[in-house]
């Protein structure tokens, strides 16, 4: 008998390295890789969700999901003039990615993506049979947006573009001015575009950040509220846009997943009261907090260079050198982290570190980074002499 041969288009394609190295981990082992909030769900969602599974019944709804919930999340996007068919509640927006790039792209077909970025983006790609481009995000510039290395990068080949602001694994932000030159540089190609907004909600800037579909609006937006509500486990995302393109995504998520979670649904509208707003400014002020915490630590207690991030909960510190390796050393001493080259070789000599922690827990992280760090001089000294 044969043994099992996955088929051609999923040969290759791994669990990611961020899920790699936390199986791997030691017990006792400090996680400052994952991107999951350690904060608790706002009490909102929960009590409501709790009345929801006591008092309701709970089975199915259509496909696409509940009306008045897509009628919410429509609302979110004035400025595409979106109805209830422009939208399609996921179980989390990692569906409404796959669902976005298996509906756009044919075989053979280019996309390109952030360099570095996230790790599902070429993965689903070519799950789908296309071929992943990349425009990078010089780690000279700290990552940041170059118009003039996004438009060397457009041929015409691409279908598709994807952007994501906040960041994963920067916590750079697409200003206003990046969205404009990126939509005058998109003008008139028919390229569609994917915003990974995700990480929308959690910023630390004056202004919330801008969506690419604000000026561009051959726009699929994805989001959720994983991250922003830290309800990761309840899987509750959305993919929003062009009707047709969402007609058609829908027929691939009613044989995917039928709906999202009818609980999740329903204790989603909670996202839309003032409780739920006031948690959202208070799990920005809590990572802000711990951000500047975990930036102090890196420069005074381990002497290095790190980018200071105006969203999400990841900051990207520079060694200098093979970041697996480094990360493999991490593990070592008991601390988890990211290396760099996982989301794209321009950030190489980059470990993504995640303030995902209180701030005990950080210093305790860090304490252990600077011995594996020791460790690691101390290797280079013995192979190279001192002045290495």
């Amino acid at each position: 008998m044969k043994t099992f041969q996955p088929p051609r288009r999923l040969q290759g394609i791994q669990k990611s390295p961020i899920r790699q190295l936390h199986d791997r981990a030691k017990p006792g082992s400090i996680n400052l890789g994952l991107g999951e909030p350690d904060l608790p769900t706002p009490d909102i969602v929960r009590q409501t969700a709790a009345r929801i599974v006591t008092e309701e019944q709970n089975g199915y709804t259509t496909h696409a999901g509940l009306p008045k919930l897509r009628e919410k999340v429509a609302g979110e996007y004035p400025q595409l003039n979106l109805m209830q068919d422009n939208i399609i509640i996921t179980a989390g927006s990692q569906e409404a990615l796959y669902l976005a790039l298996m509906t756009l792209i044919d075989e053979g077909e280019e996309v390109l993506i952030p360099n570095p970025g996230f790790v599902a983006y070429p993965t689903i790609v070519r799950m789908a049979g296309g071929v992943p481009r990349v425009y990078k995000m010089p780690k000279e510039k700290g990552f940041g947006f170059d118009v003039e290395e996004f438009r060397a990068s457009l041929t015409d080949k691409i279908k598709v573009v994807v952007c994501i602001s906040p960041s994963n694994p920067t916590g750079r932000v697409l200003s206003r001015e990046d969205m404009r030159a990126m939509a005058d540089a998109l003008k008139e190609t028919g390229i569609y575009v994917v915003s990974d907004e995700i990480y929308r909600e959690l910023y630390f800037t004056d202004e919330r950040p801008p969506s690419i579909s604000e000026y561009y609006p051959r726009t699929l937006v994805i989001n959720g509220l994983s991250k922003s509500m830290s309800m990761t486990g309840w899987r509750l995302g959305w993919l929003a846009g062009d009707a047709d393109v969402i007609k058609s995504a829908l027929v691939l998520h009613g044989y995917v997943t039928t709906c999202a979670s009818t609980v999740s649904q329903k204790s989603a509208l909670s996202y839309w009261t003032d409780e739920a707003a006031q948690a959202r400014a208070s799990f920005r002020q809590t990572f802000k907090e711990r951000r500047d915490y975990l930036l102090s630590l890196i420069e005074n207690e381990l002497k290095l260079k790190s980018v200071a991030p105006e969203g999400a909960f990841y900051t990207m510190v520079k060694f200098g050198y093979d970041s697996i390796k480094v990360a493999e050393t991490m593990l070592e001493e008991k601390v988890i982290t990211v290396p760099g080259v996982a989301f794209g070789d321009e950030a190489e000599g980059y470990l993504r570190v995640s303030f995902c922690a209180n701030k005990e827990t950080l210093e305790e992280g860090v304490s252990r980074m600077k011995l594996a760090i020791e460790k690691l001089r101390a290797v280079q000294i013995c192979m190279y002499g001192r002045n290495s």
